[in-house]
């Protein structure tokens, strides 16, 4: 039996390319990180700057990925996706060269911010459109494209560590970042793209805005706390490892992603058998200890056994939390998939100032423990939907009717 992806396949391009192409985009925001990350103590130095300075230079990456993406998830259904890319392009090529020429950390801060805001665009453009592709397996698809972030983290701190070996600076490093940018725009710029699956689907506008005022906004509460614990960590690991004595913490960065990467490709048979809402409750247990680990790891080996633990944790939680959402509130469109993605980086641009602040006044150790405490309250908010879902015969996801 044809699914309507294939049924309605004449009216836009494979839905293979666009997943492609949409995996290229997201690598773009990926490898900026992992980059990103990298260059943190060469920012300091260029700028004679503290930590928490750079926390707050590099915070409008987060911010402006907030700002963009909730925009999206408002305008998306009327501007369509595509113009949501082009959007994400120019943003991207302009963000790059502000940041590579940067002589301030004024213009640092307005480069970074530019890019984030492209970023915003991108994940506001992809993640309906995965989820409108795959109607009937939404949560392991986003698992599948979402792998190119720690897939692309992976690219961004190989290639930031190799070409340290050779004494490129960071300005060299962040201009690698218009290959990729390159070419996700020719690639999307050939395809036909459809509409939202709410579009699509004839869901009225009362009745997207009527599924934010639900049960939504406690699950979205969670992805502060989620968020905050994956990309806060993630950002500042490489730093905070290299005070521990760690000296390949940049690499440590590169295994987690790499774990996270191989985590979510495979994602589909876990999901299958713990539902989402299962995966997100024993991600948030394991990430809360490999947290407690990496607080305490001196030494490559125990930052690596620390980090590997972590890793699993945090890996399967914001694909996972998006694809919950489109399940459980698929009325909400992009909407709700762009309230959570907002959300998600509103936490992860609030945790850099204080990852900074953390890290100069309690040291790894400390920082990383305060940190722990976030997952553990996030288990106690999922083991709630799981019992409601227990109460109702077990987790279904939500069909819309067809129009």
């Amino acid at each position: 039996m044809s699914t309507k992806a294939d049924s309605t396949q004449a009216a836009y391009s494979h839905r293979g390319e666009l997943f492609t192409a949409s995996c290229m985009a997201l690598v773009v925001s990926a490898i900026a990180f992992g980059i990103r990350g990298d260059t943190l103590g060469d920012f300091m130095k260029t700028f004679n700057a503290t930590p928490a300075d750079i926390g707050w230079a590099i915070v409008g990456a987060f911010w402006g990925f907030t700002i963009s993406i909730a925009f999206s998830g408002v305008v998306c259904d009327w501007l369509g996706l595509k113009s949501l890319l082009v959007f994400a392009f120019v943003l991207h090529m302009v963000g790059i060269a502000g940041t590579v020429f940067a002589s301030s950390i004024q213009m640092l801060a307005i480069g970074t911010l530019l890019i984030g805001l492209g970023n915003g665009f991108i994940e506001g453009a992809v993640n309906p459109l995965v989820v409108t592709l795959y109607p009937d397996n939404k949560t392991a698809k986003l698992n599948a494209l979402h792998a190119w972030w720690p897939g692309g983290i992976v690219i961004g701190t190989v290639i930031a560590y190799l070409m340290g070996r050779f004494d490129a600076g960071w300005q060299l490093k962040t201009g690698v970042l218009f290959i990729p940018t390159l070419i996700y725009g020719f690639m999307f710029i050939k395809l036909k793209l459809p509409p939202t699956e709410r579009v699509a689907s004839g869901v009225s506008t009362g009745r997207m805005w009527k599924s934010v005022f639900s049960l939504f906004l406690v699950f979205w509460f969670c992805m502060w706390l989620t968020a905050f614990t994956e990309l806060g960590t993630n950002q500042w690991i490489s730093e905070m490892l290299k005070e521990s004595g760690v000296k390949v913490g940049t690499l440590v960065l590169g295994w987690i992603s790499f774990v996270m990467l191989i985590g979510r490709t495979f994602a589909g048979p876990v999901i299958h058998k713990l539902k989402p809402i299962g995966l997100l409750l024993l991600s948030a247990i394991i990430s809360a200890l490999g947290l407690l680990a990496l607080s305490v790891a001196h030494g490559p080996t125990m930052a690596f056994v620390a980090a590997t633990v972590f890793s699993v944790g945090v890996c399967y939680f914001w694909p996972t939390m998006l694809g919950y959402t489109s399940e459980r509130w698929p009325e909400g469109g992009a909407l709700t998939m762009g309230l959570m993605g907002a959300a998600g980086m509103a936490a992860a641009g609030l945790a850099q100032p204080i990852f900074g602040w953390l890290f100069a006044g309690r040291g790894t150790a400390g920082c990383l423990q305060v940190v722990a405490v976030l997952p553990a309250i996030a288990a106690v908010v999922f083991i709630f939907f799981f019992l409601s879902h227990q109460k109702e015969g077990g987790y279904k996801a939500v069909k819309l009717d067809k129009k």
